[in-house]
């Protein structure tokens, strides 16, 4: 009897200390740290600009149907804007070991997911792909569709057997067996949402603002940042945000307006679907702007990149 009570009791305490283990991992911390930052500043390397302005990218291609234009190309992630006429269509096919996600900023594109029912998607939708699974794309309407199309940096695309795959330079295509995942879907990694559906779960807070995520993998993180700067504290001239050693940060602006200081340019302000990326090892700090809400999209290669803030020097 003695023993049995000893071991239940010796049981608990084990559980107990799992318990409080688990929970004392799960407290943020914090780490004062050297980090390195270049002498010479980060530069911007085209495609990639500091501020693409949505509106001049549109007059840009004026009368044109059809046209991409690269917005983002680092060493993790690769996006571009692409038009797609009336009635075109992408084949079949899909990516081996990678996720694509979509904001569609004009038009209405029917995709087809494996697994899913066919959705047609308009102006404001987020959508995404899992790795290994099968997709095409249809511009349905009488206009043409606009989309920003966003991949992990070199992703390979694959054809389904039943097609003839398109001629890539320098490569054959041979006949391989692959697994697909199963992927389900959850609350941060949604296949698709509107704009309107994230925004009401961000008002539905009791600040009314929220970080949601949208994309949560070992190769990316996209994030739906909604608020008002109302409800921000004040910010000195003395505050550079933060930097990340390890990648540069890519957004666009879903709602509203959105305030960029970034180290090396004049603070600006970009408004309805324009684009700011942000190379490695540069302060940056990202603030909803003027009166009403204000969204952005922000997208890095990794799910929790490391945000270095300025710190008191030890002995100063």
């Amino acid at each position: 009897m003695m023993v049995r009570m000893k071991n239940a009791f010796f049981a608990a305490a084990v559980a107990t200390f799992a318990i409080l283990s688990g929970l004392l991992a799960q407290q943020p911390t914090t780490l004062l740290s050297w980090a390195p930052k270049p002498v010479e500043p980060s530069k911007w390397v085209g495609p990639n600009k500091v501020h693409v302005v949505y509106s001049e990218l549109l007059a840009k291609h004026k009368g044109q149907q059809n046209w991409s234009e690269p917005v983002l190309d680092d060493e993790h992630l690769h996006g571009e804007f692409i038009s797609a006429a009336p009635g075109t269509r992408t084949p079949k096919r899909f990516h081996p070991d990678t996720r694509e996600w979509w904001v569609i900023t004009d038009g209405q594109i029917r995709f087809h997911i494996d697994g899913q029912e066919p959705f047609v998607a308009s102006k404001g939708w987020l959508v995404q792909v899992p790795y290994r699974t099968v997709y095409s794309m249809e511009t349905i309407g009488d206009k043409p569709s606009i989309r920003l199309e966003t991949n992990v940096a070199h992703a390979e695309t694959l054809y389904p057997m039943d097609l003839k795959p398109p001629k890539l330079d320098g490569f054959e295509f041979v006949p391989v067996k692959i697994a697909g995942p199963i992927m389900p879907e959850n609350k941060t990694n949604r296949f698709h949402a509107t704009f309107e559906e994230l925004a009401a779960e961000a008002e539905a807070t009791p600040k009314k603002q929220a970080t949601l995520r949208f994309i949560h993998d070992d190769r990316a993180a996209v994030n739906f940042i909604y608020g008002y700067a109302k409800d921000l504290p004040p910010v000195t001239d003395a505050d550079r945000g933060h930097y990340h050693p390890q990648g540069g940060e890519f957004w666009i602006v879903l709602s509203g307006q959105i305030r960029y200081k970034i180290e090396g340019t004049d603070t600006f302000v970009a408004g309805l679907y324009d684009c700011v990326y942000v190379p490695k090892f540069k302060f940056h700090l990202a603030r909803w702007y003027g009166e009403g809400s204000s969204t952005r999209l922000a997208m890095n290669g990794y799910f929790d990149i490391a945000h270095l803030f300025d710190a008191p020097v030890p002995g100063k």
